[in-house]
């Protein structure tokens, strides 16, 4: 695989990874109420493999997310077998997680002069 970076950024192949092992398996531990620990090895190494595990995770994401019942939210929640917060709080930290390393991704992309699609644009 490609490794351009900039000052020191992981590519973003790497920040994709880190994605991919986080918003699954995470949603997953809080609705079977068990944990796996974080790790960012995933064993992908094209563009190709990466989109296709995204293209996978996607509906997974939806699908966990309507499992977790409103009134859980709040409830403390050891992730990862390591970060505890509540479960409300571990959502915001995957969107806020995926938010940065989206605005890393621009920051790639504009490099090589290639504008981003709008952040709006979600098709």
């Amino acid at each position: 695989m490609f490794e351009f970076n900039i000052a020191g950024m992981r590519t973003f192949a790497d920040l994709t990874k880190e994605l991919l092992a986080i918003a699954v398996p995470g949603l997953k531990a809080i609705v079977v109420g068990e944990a796996e620990p974080l790790s960012h090895n995933l064993s992908l190494e094209t563009k190709a493999e990466l989109l296709q595990r995204w293209d996978e995770d996607t509906p997974k994401i939806t699908e966990y997310f309507n499992q977790v019942p409103e009134e859980r939210f709040h409830e403390r929640f050891k992730l990862f077998g390591q970060y505890e917060l509540t479960i409300i709080n571990h959502i915001f930290y995957f969107i806020d997680n995926e938010i940065h390393h989206r605005g890393q991704g621009f920051v790639y992309l504009r490099s090589l002069h290639i504008e981003p699609p709008f952040f709006w644009d979600r098709y």
